[in-house]
């Protein structure tokens, strides 16, 4: 889930510090993560993408990320 924070350019660290998220609530997108349903195509594209403006159709997370991001 960093990995994809990073390549959508979220600061996690930065969004708890400010209470934009809480500590519980990026515990349970961790834990949505790990969760997927399309854990392998999402390692193929966290290798192709250096950054990216959105998260691929099947992130639980994109949503958030891009919330986080200031979208």
């Amino acid at each position: 889930m960093d990995a994809m924070a990073d390549r959508l350019g979220a600061d996690l660290d930065e969004a708890e510090l400010r209470g934009e998220i809480t500590p519980e609530a990026r515990g349970d997108m961790v834990l949505s993560c790990t969760n997927c349903t399309s854990p392998e195509a999402c390692g193929e594209w966290l290798a192709s993408h250096d950054s990216a403006e959105d998260a691929p159709e099947y992130c639980r997370n994109g949503r958030k990320l891009r919330a986080l991001r200031g979208d």
